[in-house]
C-alpha cells in the first residue's frame, strides 16, 4: 500500500489518568484520584503494555517521551524510576531524548521535582492556565496564582532549564487587563516555551453542558493579537498555532506529532500510530479508557480498545491536517518520507 524507504521518528506517550479533581473544561481521559492511588499496579500495567507494543517497533529508537494526564506528578519518583528502568531495558532510548512531564502547580514539591530531574526527565509542562485567581476558580483549578508562580520558580531552582507554561485565553471573568497580565507574568518568569490557546467548550465536559459566561469573540481576538506581539517582542517565536519557543527550544515530541511521525501510546486511553515497513501499513490503536479495566487487561489483546489501518485515501489529508499547524510549513520530501506516498 505504501512505499516506505525509511521510517519516521518514533516517540513514546505515557498516560497517567488521575487528577486531584476533574476540571469542568477538560475532555482528556482523566479521573478523580482515589484515596489509595494504585501507583504500583498501574506502573506494572504500563510495563506490560509496553512489552506488548515492542514487536511493532523492534529495533527502533525512541527520540522523545511525553508523560501526560491527568496529573502525572501525583506519582512518586520511585514509581517513575521503575518505569524508566523497564523502558530502557525494553527499547533503545536516544541519549539526547527530550523527556517531558506534565505538572500541576497544585501538586508541586521541590524535592519530588528534583528527583524527577535526576531520573532524566528534562522538560516540564506546567498547567498554569491563568495567573488570575477568579479565572482559576471558575476553571476548577486546585491552585491559585501564588502557587503557580512558586511552582515555576521552583522549576528554575531545582535545575529545569527547559519547561513550558500552559496559558489559556477567553476565560470566564477575563478582561483585557487580566489577559495581558497572564502573558506578561509568564514572560517575566522566563520559561523556555509558552503554549497559548483559547478555551473551547468540548463535548462531554461540564462546561459544554453548563456553559459559563465567556468574553465576546471580538475582544478575545484583539487580546490574542496583542499578546502574540508581546510574546514575539520578548523573543518567543511562534512555530505552531498555539506554541511559542525561546532560543529555539521547541517541543520535539509535539513536532513529531505535527510532522506525522510515529508514536507508541501506553496507558489508559492512550493512542498510538505506527508505520510498518514490512507490511507497508500505518496503524492506529487506542487502549482501554477506564483505569481499572486497563490495569486488569494490560499486556493482552483485551487492552486494545480500537485498532485500524489508515487508508491511502486518508493519509495525505491526515498529514496535511497536522503539518500545516506549523508556521514554517514542512519540507516537501517529508511528505514522502512520513507517508510512504510518492
Amino acid at each position: 500500500m505504501f512505499n516506505f524507504t525509511a521510517l519516521p521518528p518514533l516517540s513514546l506517550y505515557i498516560h497517567i489518568p488521575w487528577c486531584v479533581r476533574k476540571c469542568p473544561y477538560c475532555d482528556f481521559n482523566s479521573h478523580k484520584s482515589p484515596d489509595n492511588l494504585p501507583e504500583q499496579a498501574y506502573i506494572d500495567a504500563l510495563i506490560r503494555d509496553l512489552e506488548q507494543e515492542i514487536p511493532h517497533v523492534w529495533g527502533r529508537t525512541v527520540q522523545s517521551i511525553f508523560i501526560g494526564g491527568g496529573t502525572p506528578s501525583l506519582f512518586s519518583a520511585e514509581a517513575f524510576d521503575r518505569l524508566f528502568s523497564a523502558i530502557r531495558a525494553l527499547i533503545p532510548l536516544s541519549p539526547h531524548a527530550e523527556i517531558t512531564m506534565e505538572a500541576n502547580p497544585g501538586t508541586f514539591e521541590a524535592q519530588r521535582f528534583a528527583d524527577y530531574l535526576d531520573l532524566g526527565i528534562n522538560r516540564l509542562s506546567i498547567g498554569v492556565q491563568s495567573f488570575n485567581d477568579q479565572s482559576l476558580t471558575a476553571l476548577g483549578r486546585i491552585h491559585d496564582s501564588k502557587q503557580a508562580i512558586k511552582a515555576i520558580e521552583t522549576a528554575h531552582k531545582v535545575g529545569f532549564e527547559n519547561f513550558n507554561i500552559d496559558l489559556m485565553f477567553g476565560l470566564p471573568h477575563q478582561t483585557e487587563k487580566t489577559a495581558k497580565n497572564d502573558v506578561t507574568t509568564a514572560i517575566a518568569l522566563e520559561p523556555s516555551h509558552i503554549s497559548y490557546y483559547q478555551l473551547t467548550l468540548e463535548p462531554n465536559t461540564l462546561f459544554y453542558q453548563q456553559p459559563p459566561q465567556l468574553p465576546d469573540e471580538d475582544p478575545i481576538i484583539d487580546w490574542q493579537i496583542a499578546n502574540q506581539k508581546r510574546l514575539a517582542n520578548a523573543g518567543y517565536h511562534q512555530y505552531e498555532v498555539s506554541a511559542y519557543a525561546k532560543n529555539n527550544q521547541r517541543c520535539q515530541h509535539n513536532i513529531n506529532y505535527w510532522q506525522f511521525g510515529d508514536y507508541l501510546g501506553i496507558g489508559a486511553g492512550a493512542h498510538g500510530k505506527i508505520s510498518d515497513a514490512a507490511k507497508q501499513s500505518i496503524t492506529r490503536r487506542s487502549k482501554q479508557k477506564q483505569p481499572q479495566a486497563f490495569i486488569d487487561k494490560a499486556g493482552t489483546d483485551a487492552a486494545i480498545l480500537s485498532e485500524e489501518n489508515i487508508t491511502k485515501a486518508d493519509i495525505g489529508f491526515e498529514f496535511m491536517l497536522n503539518a500545516l499547524r506549523l508556521t514554517d510549513g514542512f519540507p516537501t520530501p517529508l511528505f514522502y518520507q512520513h507517508t510512504g506516498i510518492p
